[in-house]
């Protein structure tokens, strides 16, 4: 069974016409039919850039456990909190449920993320022929659960609004909510890079 691409086949990224490129061999790059956009048969350096954006995330991401991802202020008593040591607060008032969301949102989820882009660009450049079904599930779900990741920047964002009573209550955003958002981006920007038909080249 041949797949798309030995048989000239190229999909255009911006309008998704079905292309036969070897009718267009004076055409260097190819061009798209209908919208006249670059034609490739894969994302060009797609793992280089995939890898670059992921090393970014594993990067940004150390400063935002490492900072206070927001300062609360209570009658002029400013407290820094971390990702962790929110979470920490969180069990001591008992307020499970919500110390679990924050925990799976800003420390399961990106740990997860980083693991599975690395072992999908790795699996691809060692040219790994089995569980390419699982691993194209896996990259699916990896795009897919990306945005949630954005939950803690979310919260900080909507009290930083929110709770602005000057001499009573106040919260403002740390460098810990700065580096978490990129590090998120990086890692979607990764996923996105990635081109999920080298898993079946």
């Amino acid at each position: 069974m041949k797949t798309a691409a030995e048989c000239g086949l190229v999909a255009c990224p911006a309008c998704g016409t079905i292309t036969r490129t070897r009718l267009q061999v004076q055409v260097t790059p190819p061009k798209c039919q209908l919208c006249y956009a670059r034609l490739h048969s894969r994302k060009p350096m797609s793992l280089q850039r995939a890898w670059a954006w992921l090393i970014a995330g594993i990067i940004a991401y150390i400063p935002a456990n490492l900072y206070p991802i927001m300062f609360t202020t209570v009658f002029g008593d400013s407290q820094p909190n971390t990702i962790v040591g929110g979470i920490i607060v969180l069990l001591e008032l008992e307020s499970y449920p919500v110390a679990l969301v924050v925990f799976v949102a800003s420390v399961v989820v990106p740990i997860l993320k980083f693991v599975a882009v690395a072992y999908l660009l790795i699996s691809i450049q060692r040219k790994f022929a089995h569980n390419r079904f699982e691993r194209t599930r896996l990259f699916r779900l990896t795009e897919f659960i990306g945005r949630w990741s954005m939950i803690d920047v979310f919260v900080v964002a909507i009290l930083a609004a929110l709770v602005q009573i000057r001499s009573v209550a106040q919260i403002e955003p740390g460098l810990g909510a700065t580096a978490f958002g990129a590090a998120v981006i990086f890692t979607m920007l990764s996923a996105l890079a990635l081109d999920p038909r080298l898993i079946w080249d």
